[in-house]
């Protein structure tokens, strides 16, 4: 970049973040130095800059509450302990998000989970231990001078992730950094050095010393990434996949030696890609913006195959089996999501995904080959796909990886059938609401039984009524529902 460039970008620094200048020059009358630095100077140079700004300073903690008090009504001390304290500031329109830390440098025991904390008294101190180089750059308020003492600029430019410090020392210091170090291949498409590469190797379990909901977070925002392949490449390249998410490097099956089975874990990474290419299907119609990137979904088409490995047999004739990797996957997926803290709600949705992602293969669009699915399996198809439709739509389209064309589009025109047929019964017999055709109220006064289980099992009865039959009136139901508990009273 040259100094033209280099200054353009800092006059837009300045234009797009009016607190900048303000919050500068409180800190200089009152005696400290004040940077904008690390992903803020970053992503202001790849003009992405975003409303969460970053700065270090010289104050100690206590001084830059006092500041941030006199600068803003919302202050936040939550990270006081590790020297950072955060505001809130509308200006021009825009609600920024502040933090500001002191000068540190955070280290890790050999077997400790949390930072040791140290402040130090320069610039130079705290941009060593940085990261990357790329977030090793600063800018000085209110004066905007640029420090960038290791690079970072040109490693920007190229793309290239190096860190400032020796890679052993920057993952001995925060070993998390490796697994930002794939985040940032997969958001900023950026290429570690070969250097850190194989620290990264060497080192990589220095991860298990950080906490679940950590990896969990850097993980997340590694697949919520818009091209999350090489990150995740770079996870199993280093084996670092092998501490947090082993399952992922167990799908690179070896081939038998007729190559009758597809790699699973390029599979996998296609799924997810043809998962995200998809996504914009979530959007509600009604909706003004496009729904962000779903995790639920990036984690199911990532994880839809995990049981294959053990559910992998060689049969007669040369060719591969995986029976029941549908649900081996399912479980083996809820247990190591629930190990790395993601919520209930995530497991239990990724987890009916993957039970669910072979059902469509049993379809037939009743064009006159096998037997077409009844009305019945229809609405059993979505009766168990529940709140999860829509992502079963999409996890099941990307899960079609054939280089055959005319297979392809079998499968595409049979996915389309069934689309349509749950449209059409949808629209007739409010099929995003299927309940019995009466309710435990009405059950009760017809069986005359107070609530309990016997409710329960004949709502359940009307249920797979409503299910095989379709809507009933209401004098259909009970007559039904009258047989049934005759039969249960013989």
């Amino acid at each position: 970049m040259s100094p033209a460039e280099l200054n353009a970008a800092l006059s837009e620094l300045l234009r797009i973040t009016p607190v900048a200048g303000r919050l500068g020059r409180l800190f200089a009358d009152a005696g400290h130095e004040l940077y904008l630095v690390g992903g803020s100077v970053r992503d202001a140079l790849l003009a992405r800059l975003g409303s969460d700004l970053d700065f270090t300073t010289s104050a100690r903690p206590d001084e830059v509450e006092a500041l941030l008090r006199r600068f803003s009504p919302a202050v936040w001390t939550i990270g006081k302990e590790f020297g950072t304290i955060g505001c809130s500031v509308e200006a021009d329109g825009t609600s920024w998000v502040v933090e500001v830390t002191t000068f540190r440098a955070d280290a890790y025991a050999a077997d400790s989970r949390k930072p040791v904390v140290a402040f130090g008294d320069t610039l130079a101190e705290d941009l060593v231990r940085r990261d990357f180089t790329v977030n090793a750059m600063a800018v000085s308020l209110p004066q905007l001078r640029f420090s960038d003492p290791y690079g970072g600029l040109d490693d920007l430019e190229a793309k290239r992730l190096r860190t400032p410090a020796a890679p052993e020392t920057s993952f001995s210091d925060d070993p998390l950094r490796m697994m930002r170090a794939a985040r940032f291949a997969a958001q900023l498409g950026f290429t570690p050095v070969p250097e850190v590469v194989a620290a990264m190797t060497a080192m990589a379990d220095r991860i298990d010393i950080i906490s679940a909901e950590r990896v969990r977070d850097e993980l997340s925002k590694t697949l919520l990434a818009d091209r999350p392949r090489a990150g995740l490449d770079l996870l199993v390249g280093t084996g670092l996949a092998d501490r947090v998410l082993p399952e992922l490097p167990a799908l690179r099956l070896e081939r038998d030696e007729h190559h009758r089975h597809k790699d699973v874990y390029e599979h996998s990474l296609t799924v997810l890609e043809q998962a995200i290419e998809l996504e914009h299907r979530l959007t509600p119609a009604e909706a003004t913006e496009p729904a962000g990137p779903d995790l639920v979904l990036r984690l199911a088409a990532l994880l839809h195959d995990i049981g294959k490995p053990d559910t992998r047999r060689f049969e007669a004739g040369g060719k591969v089996s995986f029976h029941h990797h549908d649900v081996v996957g399912a479980k083996l997926a809820r247990r190591r999501l629930t190990a790395l803290r993601f919520s209930s709600d995530d497991v239990k949705a990724v987890a009916e995904l993957i039970t669910l992602h072979l059902r469509f293969h049993g379809y037939k669009p009743g064009d006159g080959e096998g037997a077409a699915w009844t009305d019945s399996a229809v609405r059993r198809y979505v009766r168990d796909a529940g709140d999860q439709l829509e992502r079963l739509h999409i996890l099941t389209r990307a899960d079609c990886t054939t280089r055959n064309r005319a297979k392809a589009a079998r499968l595409w025109a049979a996915y389309d059938d069934l689309e349509a047929r749950i449209a059409e019964l949808a629209e007739s017999e409010e099929l995003a609401a299927l309940r019995p055709d009466l309710d435990g109220r009405q059950i009760m006064a017809l069986l005359d039984i107070p609530p309990g289980p016997l409710v329960g099992k004949a709502y359940h009865y009307l249920l797979e009524l409503r299910i095989d039959e379709g809507p009933l009136a209401p004098e259909q139901a009970e007559a039904a529902l009258s047989v049934w508990w005759a039969e249960q009273q013989a």
